[in-house]
């Protein structure tokens, strides 16, 4: 298909209009079928059409979710109802050059499948009829005259599936523009550029090693204030503030179609857990498709999940192999298969609250079409496991109770979390999806949210998951963050000018504070800690200077940067209402010590394989209870 790809919005759709009218027809006939043809009872009938003014959902959707009928009673009664022909097209012999002409993710999408051509007219079978006058000019406008046919929804994708998922998982890696992915960086100029800047640094340490440490110390200072000032802005904003009444959740909300998406890989101990949170989600489940992304070659999960009973919201839905093999790939296949209007991303280990996709669905009809993306907060359910889940939670508290609400309010580009994300599918299509590539992929989509415009609310509602609280998974886990941080910036970097103009001069700067200013602090942190070998009287270049007025002052300067972060720790522990945490917030610096480890791994790994996971291993912990509801304080 020549033209890129559209969506037609159904007559559901929160940007459509509240019915449409095919609502109404349907109430109006495929009950009336079904009735007289003996498949439901009055009764059933009147049960449907109560919940269906109350979900908005297909009656024959409600039907099948009741238990009322079957799929194939469904869809044969629909062909009947739309005076089309029934059929499987595992039946048919797949033509691929149709399925090319309109491309085979636009089937995905609209639940369409060309299936053989009768003289000039294309048969189509569609697994949503009431919809294909919508999609029918587009289709002619590639195939000609068209002949509707109708499938079930498993039938037609099974059908697709066949000889076109290769290709649909081509396009789940390249989806994203060349000139926005990271895919496009040249792995040469990654390699040369860091091992030349590398050489170099060796270079004037051995030619010059006081002038270089002092350089690069000087450096380490400027960066240390930088990030200060930032964190006291961003506390200073949230006291200002958190005396304001917040508007309180709307728990009523005009019901849409909701999909939402969690990538598994290799989950052996979290799978069953995970379907047990999600089943505690507080929403129609007519209306409501969770879709559990797992890897074609992942034989553990799809093992684990084949001894799982999953609820009948749930469905598996399989990733073709592909060149790299990362979350966000993963996530881009899925999207296609996805028909609900709100698209949200849920992790593994994650225990949403249970009212949280209504409390999102609220959000998005309260406000403007700009609205992308909301963003929940993330919090941890094992934060008493040992001193680095401590630790953890602190710093996730911090992050998403101070420092996101702040950037927020002044108007920043927000870098999205991986997961407890919503955002409309029409927007998220239309930017091209994740980045395949970037293993930030989140941090990447919220700096290209921000450049075309849309902006990212964050969603008052929490989501617990487990906190990493091993040193070496932690590392591990870090080192991936720091690198996908540093592909983004290289990938956004490319063109300054461009960058500038689309962000603006605020938000500009405030990507550079907030990526480069991190990536640098957490770079030359160990300059700074050097400073503690002065107290023990050994060697360090500014141990002269250290002993007058200079060094009262960098004294100073380095006690007070300490207690100014302690400070927003504490304060973020305190946003968080847990007090008992309060009192190991000054002990992040030694936990952010590891940053540096997990950094000099990025680096490295930069240079040699830049698109590589590394899986960060969940399953620790056994079922938990449901979070409890908060407050935005």
């Amino acid at each position: 298909m020549n033209q890129s790809l559209r969506i037609i919005p159904s007559p559901t759709d929160p940007d459509f209009g509240p019915d449409g009218g095919g609502a109404a027809q349907q109430r109006g006939r495929l009950g009336a079928l079904l009735l007289g043809a003996g498949q439901i009872t009055p009764s059933a009938l009147r049960l449907a059409l109560v919940h269906q003014a109350e979900s908005g959902a297909p009656l024959g959707m409600i039907l099948c979710q009741n238990g009322d009928i079957d799929e194939n009673t469904l869809y044969n009664t629909l062909a009947a109802q739309f005076g089309a022909i029934r059929i499987d097209p595992a039946d048919y012999p797949v033509n691929t050059a149709l399925i090319e002409q309109i491309g085979a993710q636009f089937c995905a999408v609209h639940g369409v499948l060309p299936i053989a051509k009768a003289g000039a007219t294309a048969v189509v079978t569609t697994s949503d009829p009431g919809r294909f006058h919508m999609i029918r000019p587009i289709l002619e406008q590639e195939l000609g005259p068209v002949s509707m046919v109708v499938s079930s929804q498993s039938e037609l994708y099974a059908a697709l599936l066949t000889t076109r998922k290769r290709a649909l998982a081509r396009n789940a890696e390249r989806r994203t523009k060349s000139t926005e992915s990271c895919r496009t960086l040249s792995g040469k100029r990654l390699v040369w550029g860091g091992g030349g800047l590398c050489v170099l640094l060796c270079l004037a340490l051995l030619i010059m090693p006081i002038v270089t440490l002092s350089a690069l110390t000087v450096l380490a200072l400027a960066i240390l204030a930088i990030n200060t000032v930032f964190a006291v802005s961003m506390a200073a904003i949230w006291l200002l503030r958190r005396g304001r009444i917040t508007e309180p959740i709307a728990q009523t909300c005009r019901i849409v179609p909701v999909s939402v998406m969690v990538p598994l890989f290799r989950e052996k101990h979290i799978a069953k857990c995970l379907i047990q949170r999600l089943s505690r989600l507080n929403y129609p489940p007519e209306q409501l498709e969770i879709l559990l992304v797992v890897e074609e070659d992942d034989a553990i999960t799809q093992a684990t999940l084949a001894q799982c009973t999953l609820p009948a919201t749930m469905r598996t839905l399989i990733v073709p192999r592909g060149q790299v093999q990362t979350k966000p790939r993963a996530l881009n296949y899925a999207l296609d298969f996805c028909r609900g209007h709100i698209v949200g991303v849920y992790d593994a280990e994650d225990a949403p609250d249970p009212d949280q996709i209504r409390a999102a669905v609220a959000q998005f009809q309260r406000a403007p079409p700009v609205v992308a993306c909301l963003q929940g907060r993330l919090d941890y359910y094992n934060p008493r496991k040992n001193w680095m889940a401590r630790c953890f939670t602190i710093e996730y508290a911090t992050w998403f109770r101070i420092m996101l609400p702040g950037m927020a309010h002044l108007g920043l580009a927000l870098p999205l979390g991986g997961t407890t994300l919503f955002f409309r599918k029409s927007a998220l299509i239309s930017l091209g999806g994740w980045d395949s590539h970037n293993v930030t992929e989140d941090a990447d989509l919220g700096l290209r949210l921000a450049r075309r415009g849309y902006r990212t609310d964050l969603l008052d509602s929490v989501t617990l998951e487990e906190a990493n609280c091993h040193p070496w998974p932690w590392v591990r886990q870090r080192s991936r963050w720091i690198k996908g941080y540093a592909m983004t910036y290289f990938v956004h970097m490319r063109n300054p000018v461009t960058l500038y103009r689309d962000l603006g001069g605020r938000g500009f700067w405030g990507m550079q504070l907030l990526f480069l200013g991190s990536l640098l602090g957490v770079l030359t942190a160990p300059l700074l800690w050097a400073f503690v070998l002065i107290l023990f009287g050994l060697p360090h270049p500014w141990t002269a200077q250290m002993s007058g007025s200079l060094g009262t002052v960098l004294s100073w300067s380095l006690g007070g940067a300490a207690l100014i972060h302690w400070s927003v720790w504490i304060l973020g522990a305190y946003a968080k209402g847990d007090r008992g945490l309060m009192a190991w917030a000054p002990t992040l610096s030694i936990y952010h010590a590891l940053a540096t480890a997990a950094a000099l791994k990025a680096a490295f790994e930069i240079m040699t394989k830049p698109f590589f996971w590394d899986k960060t291993m969940h399953g620790h912990l056994s079922e938990t209870p449901s979070p409890a509801k908060e407050t935005l304080t």
